[in-house]
C-alpha cells in the first residue's frame, strides 16, 4: 500500500536538488561569519514554575522548546534538549534542565524533524499522565517507541486536555526522519485557548464581580491569552486564514534558519517575514524563537535580532509588544477581562 504524502497549502514545494545544496556549501565556504554573541542564560524561577497552578507563564527553553502553563495545565513544545543536532554542537544551555521541569501534561510536536522532535527529551518528560499531541501521520511512529496517550490531528482539528482547547493550525514546512518517510507525517502549529470560554469565577480565586463592574456589566470575563505556537514554517497566506479563524494574544514566532534566503525562503520566515506574519494573525504580543541555539544555517542570532529590531521601527510596532526571551526567562500574563470573542 503507497504511504500517503501530505503537501502545503497550494502545494507550495520544498524540495531542494543537489546542485541546489552544492551551491549552498560552495557560498557558505565564503561566509565570514561573527558566532560571538550567544544568547545569555537567566536562572529559571523554579519555586515560581512549581507552584503555578493560575497565571499564563511562557518560558524558554531554547530553540522551538518552550514550557508553557496553561489553564493550570504544564505544557512543552517541540522538546529538545539535546547537546548536538547531528554535526552541530548546541550553542547555548537550556533555559531549564530537564530533570527541573515540573510535571507535564501535554506535548505538543510541530513536525517530526530533528530539531523539534527528540526522542530522548520525550521520554524523560513523558509519564503515564502525559499526552502527546502530533500531527496526522506521527501517532504510530509514537506508539512504536513506546509512549500510549498520543493523539493525532489534521490542520483546523482540535482536542481538548483538561480545561485547554488545542487546535493544531496549517504551516509551510515539510518533514523527514529517514530517506524514506519524506512528508508522511504533516506538519502544523498550535493554537491554546480556554476549553470553559466563560472564564473564572470568584470561587477559582478571581474577583469577577470587579470584571463586570468594570467593563460596565456587559458579560466580560477573566480569560487567559490565546497562545499561537507557530511550529516551523515559510511565509505563506495561512498566517491570515489563521487571524482569521482565532483571536491571538501572543504569538510564538520563529525568526531563525533563514539564510541563504534562496534557498530556506519556502520553508522558514527571515525576521521580515516573522512580522509580518505577526500582524497577519493580529497577536498583541510575538515572542520570537528559532534562533541562535542550533546552527541551522548561515545566519546568527544577533542577525536575526538586528533585522527583527530595524524592520520593528520600520513598521512602527511598539517595541513593548516584541518581547524577547533569554533561555530560562519567564514571560508571565495575567488573565484579562474581555469578552471570548476579543
Amino acid at each position: 500500500m503507497p504511504k500517503v504524502r501530505y503537501n502545503n497549502i497550494d502545494n507550495v514545494s520544498t524540495d531542494k536538488t543537489l546542485k541546489q545544496f552544492k551551491q549552498w556549501r560552495d557560498e557558505r565556504r565564503q561566509k565570514k561569519k561573527d558566532y560571538s554573541y550567544v544568547i545569555p542564560n537567566l536562572t529559571p524561577d523554579l519555586p515560581y514554575l512549581h507552584s503555578n497552578r493560575h497565571e499564563t507563564s511562557v518560558t524558554w527553553v531554547g530553540h522551538a522548546t518552550f514550557f508553557i502553563q496553561y489553564e493550570g495545565m504544564n505544557i512543552v513544545t517541540d522538546p529538545v534538549w539535546a547537546r548536538r543536532m547531528g554535526f552541530t554542537k548546541r550553542l547555548g544551555e537550556p533555559g531549564i534542565p530537564i530533570q527541573d521541569i515540573p510535571p507535564v501534561d501535554v506535548i505538543l510536536i510541530s513536525h517530526s524533524h530533528y530539531d523539534h522532535m527528540h526522542f530522548a527529551s520525550i521520554r524523560k518528560l513523558y509519564r503515564s499522565e502525559t499526552t502527546i499531541i502530533v500531527p496526522i501521520g506521527l501517532r504510530r511512529k509514537m506508539v512504536r517507541k513506546g509512549f500510549r496517550r498520543v493523539i493525532e490531528l489534521q490542520w483546523w482539528e482540535s482536542a481538548t486536555i483538561g480545561s485547554v482547547k488545542i487546535s493544531f493550525v496549517p504551516t509551510q514546512h515539510w518533514t523527514r526522519r529517514t530517506p524514506f518517510d519524506t512528508n508522511t507525517s504533516h506538519w502544523g502549529g498550535y493554537v491554546l485557548e480556554p476549553a470553559q470560554q466563560e472564564g473564572r469565577t470568584p470561587e477559582d480565586g478571581a474577583d469577577q464581580d470587579s470584571c463586570d463592574v468594570a467593563q460596565g456589566g456587559d458579560g466580560t470575563r477573566l480569560l487567559p491569552p490565546n497562545l499561537y505556537f507557530a511550529g516551523d514554517s515559510g511565509y505563506f497566506q495561512g498566517f491570515k486564514l489563521i487571524g482569521e479563524r482565532f483571536n491571538i494574544h501572543i504569538a510564538l514566532m520563529p525568526i531563525g534558519a533563514y539564510e541563504p534566503e534562496w534557498f530556506m525562503t519556502s520553508q522558514h520566515v527571515n525576521p521580515e517575514e516573522a512580522l509580518q506574519a505577526f500582524q497577519d494573525v493580529k497577536a498583541e504580543t510575538m515572542i520570537p524563537m528559532h534562533y541562535g541555539t542550533f546552527k541551522l544555517a548561515d545566519d546568527t542570532a544577533k542577525e536575526a535580532l538586528d533585522r527583527m529590531e530595524a524592520e520593528r521601527q520600520r513598521l512602527g510596532i511598539a517595541k513593548e509588544r516584541i518581547r524577547v526571551l533569554k533561555y530560562g526567562e519567564t514571560f508571565k500574563i495575567q488573565p484579562e477581562c474581555r469578552n471570548a470573542e476579543s
